[in-house]
């Protein structure tokens, strides 16, 4: 279910972009301008179809009423009985909105029925990879223990490259930069093993992003 409507949604938005006229004569190309620049919308297509591409599940929400739906239905198929949130204002919203979650870190067990959900710092459409740090209230166990780890992220937090998501880091938390900035691009993988992919050896089997569009509101 949540597959298809992610590949349809990723399919309208590529259909919308190859429909937009192209002018007569490309224009003089500008070589001072940055190498990597996009409109939002087309960081939104190519971002979703690198992450799609890296096994990560992208649920695209209208707004933030349509991720409170999409999170609630999400949370009840999957079975996840310990929803873990660390973050003040994400607890604050997820509360008025009715849904159950897990607040305690004294609580935290990492077991197939749980899942950790955290805010991210950017997102980085060359790679479709989320750029964490751990300034996040989460910290860093939860975005590895669980099998599922949940990001919310917002539309205007997609930018071109990895220079940008890091100058975004760098104006956000000035003198006081995170110890550690690392990109999750999909869930955690390996192939030791004569070569077979496995999903969850070292970190989530399940990497779930809800994109809150909120460049068109």
């Amino acid at each position: 279910m949540y597959e298809a409507k992610s590949k349809e949604i990723v399919l309208r938005r590529v259909r919308e972009a190859l429909a937009k006229s192209a002018p007569f004569l490309p224009p003089t190309p500008d070589f001072s301008s940055p190498l990597h620049s996009a409109p939002s919308e087309e960081l939104s297509v190519e971002f979703a179809q690198l992450f799609i591409a890296n096994s990560g599940l992208f649920l695209y929400c209208e707004s933030e009423e349509d991720f409170f739906d999409q999170l609630y239905v999400f949370k009840r198929e999957q079975n996840i009985q310990n929803l873990f949130v660390w973050e003040p204002n994400l607890q604050h919203i997820l509360y008025h909105a009715g849904i159950e979650i897990n607040e305690g870190e004294e609580n935290f067990v990492a077991d197939p029925e749980s899942a950790g959900l955290t805010t991210c710092e950017a997102l980085i459409a060359r790679t479709g990879s989320i750029l964490v740090s751990s300034a996040n209230a989460g910290g860093r166990r939860l975005g590895i223990y669980p099998a599922t780890h949940l990001v919310v992220a917002r539309a205007s937090q997609l930018v071109p490259d990895i220079k940008d998501g890091l100058q975004v880091l760098k104006e956000r938390h000035k003198e006081n930069f995170p110890s550690m900035v690392s990109l999750v691009s999909g869930p955690s993988r390996t192939a030791d093993i004569e070569k077979t992919l496995v999903l969850g050896a070292h970190g989530p089997k399940l990497l779930v992003l809800f994109l809150i569009d909120d460049l068109a509101q």
